[in-house]
């Protein structure tokens, strides 16, 4: 079989990076995220990594040089991984998807988790330097911002959904399953 490539959306705190972590280290996956790019800007500028701050600059590039620019880079480092297994992670527009599906074995999988469990995931990780202190209220107007629109659109066009409410070792068997179902 070719390479199977592995497509995650999720609204913020899904949790689309753990399992994309567990798919990784259990399956020895190659790995892309769609933030990487915006990350490694902010660092060469010494920009802090705030949420509003990389949606700033993602929109900056996007506007001026093409909506698909970060989509292009990914494709690239997928096309060069060697990996059977590969992980896309962060998939937030229409664009990111464009390219993505043209190769063969892609597949979007949707992480779902209710509104709750993620705003309090959200505030427990501390992945961008504002995490800690949102409120409940910022959480939910981030939520209806472009960006999260965006990744409803298109998680209602997933191949596949994992629902991640519950304890992760129910989330890694959904996971096992669809990947053992998919090398078939």
């Amino acid at each position: 079989m070719s390479k199977l490539i592995l497509g995650f959306v999720g609204e913020i705190a899904s949790g689309k990076g753990t399992v994309a972590k567990y798919v990784v280290e259990k399956y020895t996956a190659g790995y892309h995220r769609f933030s990487t790019p915006i990350r490694k800007v902010c660092d060469v500028l010494l920009l802090e990594q705030s949420r509003e701050i990389m949606q700033k600059l993602s929109e900056t590039l996007r506007a001026n040089i093409g909506e698909d620019i970060f989509a292009k880079v990914i494709v690239n480092e997928v096309k060069q991984d060697s990996k059977k297994i590969v992980v896309v992670d962060g998939i937030r527009r229409p664009d990111d998807v464009k390219y993505l599906k043209e190769l063969p074995n892609f597949y979007i999988i949707n992480v779902q988790v209710d509104e709750m469990v993620r705003y309090k995931r959200l505030i427990g990780r501390k992945e961008n330097a504002d995490d800690a202190t949102k409120t409940l209220e910022q959480f939910r107007k981030q939520a209806e911002e472009e960006p999260e629109r965006k990744i409803r659109e298109i998680a209602a066009k997933a191949d596949f959904i994992i629902d991640n409410n519950g304890e992760f070792t129910e989330t890694q068997r959904q996971m096992d399953e669809l990947i053992g179902k998919l090398q078939k």
